[in-house]
């Protein structure tokens, strides 16, 4: 696909995207991991969800590949070509990514953030240095490689308001950015500004802030993966039904508060596995716990929009490996980044394909 011919899609998906958007509510149910292996491999995890079919497909990004900034009223703001090569996801066609990871070994991911991003207004800001939301994550996976270049850049770039084309809605979003160190950060647009956080527990959901988010642990400092012993009272012993006893009292609700204590706890407890692959493994178990059927979420009580885990992504952030498994089809699979040619002179787009049919168990042949 040509440069110009990938404008012109991106702006006829961007279109389709907003016309969609107009009947649906966006994601608020994501939730985001990081993991250490015993050998030091990060791996990141996360889950996407959507009320509607955001036709997301997996992506390889070369080296060299156009972009140009979107402004108010269909202007445009600065030009850019990706320094790095990256593999994640985008949705309807449109070559930015909701999720990714360069060929650096940083990844990053936008989540939902409704009530409280608050970005720059476009009068305010710097063409130069101005992005809409949906173009920042890209932006910072195509030009750095690590959290702490990220961070500096940041600090310099202004995400402005500006709507989905054809409706009056901007996306709320957040970020969260994890590298091949290890180091993670926060990214939220608040009061026009944006506020970067240090990420040392590695979780992030939605709304409200991450500051928020972190003093709220310290409502469950009493909770832990280890039984709790059984209790004497007037000369009886009460002991708890079961195994699990530590963690009563764990929220188990989908709402963002919820959802980053839970989050926290597996990640914290989980126990450290050798390296990279068996890390992989961990993290997609973790992340089946927030794993949202249809349904479940509902908007209002005659059905409303049903939001549901589209896909779940994890990331082997020193291997830069890629793997996805969809709501349609839970077999995790990987893209080997360094394995294309990152510097290619178009996109290579891989289809979620549907898998209804589970795979027969081969017997041996006796």
């Amino acid at each position: 696909m040509s440069r110009r011919l990938s404008g012109i899609f991106g702006r006829l998906t961007a279109l389709t995207l907003a016309s969609t958007m107009a009947v649906a509510p966006a994601a608020q149910a994501c939730t985001n991991i990081l993991l250490t292996a015993a050998d030091g491999t990060p791996v990141y995890g996360r889950t996407m969800e959507y009320a509607f079919n955001i036709q997301s497909e997996l992506a390889v990004i070369p080296r060299n590949y156009g972009y140009v900034g979107t402004g108010p009223d269909n202007t445009t703001t600065f030009k850019w070509k990706s320094r790095y090569a990256l593999a994640g996801v985008i949705n309807l066609g449109k070559p930015v990514v909701s999720d990714g990871m360069n060929e650096k070994g940083l990844a990053g991911g936008a989540l939902y953030f409704p009530g409280f991003a608050s970005y720059t207004a476009p009068k305010d800001a710097d063409p130069s240095s101005s992005l809409a939301p949906w173009e920042f994550l890209t932006w910072a996976l195509t030009n750095f490689a690590t959290v702490a270049e990220v961070k500096a850049a940041a600090a310099k770039i202004s995400i402005i308001d500006v709507p989905t084309p054809g409706i009056n809605f901007t996306l709320p979003l957040h970020f969260a950015f994890h590298d091949a160190t290890g180091a993670s950060i926060v990214i939220e647009p608040i009061d026009g500004k944006l506020k970067i956080h240090d990420n040392p527990l590695g979780v992030l959901t939605n709304s409200p802030t991450f500051d928020w988010h972190i003093n709220n642990v310290s409502n469950y400092v009493n909770i832990t993966p280890v039984d709790a012993p059984s209790l004497k009272i007037a000369g009886q012993t009460i002991a708890p039904f079961g195994q699990g006893s530590g963690l009563l009292g764990i929220p188990g609700d989908p709402t963002p508060p919820s959802r980053f204590i839970r989050a926290l706890g597996y990640v914290a407890s989980a126990k450290q596995l050798p390296d990279g692959p068996q890390t992989v493994r961990l993290a997609e178990h973790i992340l089946n716990n927030f794993d949202i059927p249809i349904g479940f979420i509902r908007t209002d009580p005659k059905g409303g929009q049903l939001e549901y885990t589209q896909w779940s992504s994890v990331a082997d952030l020193r291997a830069k490996r890629y793997y996805i498994k969809s709501y349609e089809d839970q077999v995790l699979r990987s893209v080997d980044l360094m394995s294309f040619d990152l510097d290619a002179k178009t996109l290579q787009i891989a289809p979620l394909k549907a898998n209804p049919t589970p795979t027969a168990i081969a017997f041996p042949k006796q």
